[in-house]
């Protein structure tokens, strides 16, 4: 390791590696810290790969401002840069009269933030787009879509070394304490325990965030920066089934927004792929809930009836860094320079879930303009 940074980020996930791609140059010294053996290997490969629209959010929050920002930034990215994705375009599907009306609310919503292209669609309108999905009625989201993730990330990656910036894999850091010119960061890796000191200090750690928070001395509890792991589970639909449906399917969702509900997606590869679920859990495991296989088919049949349950197989899991708790309010990203906690130029970045894959170029261009003001 170095003995001096100028910034140093901790996590290589989609957001860190943006980060770097963003703030690399060749008159600073930036290096990335990621405790596994790659990139990306957690939140970041493990979720549905959607270029969100920024329909669900608060108006005025930062998912809702930084979605819609990323939405833009991916889109001319991946054109630029060929990185693959297809604008699919989204139904967000009510099944019955009820929801038909929360769908007036949805689009007031996404309206209110900035998101000009939805529009609501009768019954008759929803089957001449998709034959075979059932409905009321539903609202179109033409510039929601689906990306390679880790073409994304090695995009970043690339940009980030044009900098100059530099990648320590299998790196944790195990201690953080403040210095005279920033922070002295204590890195264990291979070759045992070192240290160094960087002037800027970002936390991009994902589902760890909270602990590095905790490490440099804030009080989780009292700044409302716990993290609790929300896992998901995401089954996959057999070839045969996956002609059934041209876009992206969604239903109407809860109304807690701990999620957008069990939805159908696909890869770039048109591999069609049904949910996340949630299940608030105490620790990281990836394993599937098989039996969790009925309660994806019901869900599923209410918007694409011809489905049965031997039409579904296992596919992953992943989990979410979320701050809100069970049956919580909904909690906006932490995206912030601890100087009113006596940390200054160390920024937090807690609670990166959804839509953080979209909003990650966007979440980069706001977390330079924090360092910009300590460099």
């Amino acid at each position: 390791m170095p003995d001096r940074a100028d910034i140093a980020i901790i996590g290589a996930g989609v957001v860190g590696l943006a980060i770097a791609a963003q703030v690399a140059r060749a008159s600073r010294q930036v290096y990335v810290l990621e405790k596994n053996q790659g990139f990306g290997l957690e939140t970041s490969s493990r979720h549905s790969g959607v270029i969100h629209a920024g329909i669900y959010y608060p108006q005025g929050s930062l998912k809702a401002r930084l979605c819609l920002a990323g939405n833009r930034i991916l889109y001319e990215l991946c054109q630029r840069y060929n990185i693959g994705h297809k604008r699919l375009g989204k139904l967000i599907v009510a099944a019955n009269d009820e929801e038909s009306g929360e769908l007036e609310a949805l689009l007031e919503r996404g309206r209110g933030n900035g998101v000009e292209d939805l529009r609501l669609l009768s019954r008759r309108e929803l089957k001449a787009l998709e034959p075979n999905v059932a409905g009321t009625a539903a609202m179109l989201s033409p510039s929601t879509g689906i990306i390679d993730s880790h073409a994304l990330m090695q995009y970043f990656i690339a940009k980030a070394g044009e900098g100059g910036a530099q990648i320590a894999y299998q790196s944790r850091v195990v201690g953080i304490e403040k210095a005279a010119e920033g922070y002295e960061v204590r890195v264990e890796d291979g070759g045992g325990e070192s240290s160094f000191v960087t002037r800027v200090l970002v936390n991009s750690a994902g589902l760890y965030s909270d602990r590095v928070a905790q490490m440099a001395g804030i009080d989780i509890d009292g700044a409302g920066y716990r993290l609790h792991y929300c896992k998901g589970d995401y089954f996959s639909l057999k070839s045969r089934q996956s002609t059934r449906v041209n876009r992206l399917i969604y239903p109407v969702p809860p109304s807690d927004i701990a999620g957008v509900g069990i939805h159908i997606t696909f890869d770039l590869e048109g591999r069609v792929r049904l949910g996340p679920d949630i299940e608030y859990v105490d620790s990281l495991d990836y394993a599937i809930d098989r039996r969790q296989q009925k309660l994806f088919c019901d869900s599923v049949r209410k918007l694409l009836p011809a489905i049965d349950y031997d039409d579904l197989e296992p596919e992953m899991a992943g989990i979410r860094p979320k701050l809100q708790p069970p049956g919580g309010e909904i909690r906006d990203f932490v995206i912030r320079d601890e100087a009113d906690k006596r940390l200054p130029a160390f920024i937090n970045l807690i609670g990166i879930e959804s839509p953080g894959l979209t909003a990650a170029p966007a979440i980069a261009e706001y977390v330079g303009g924090l360092i910009e003001e300590r460099l």
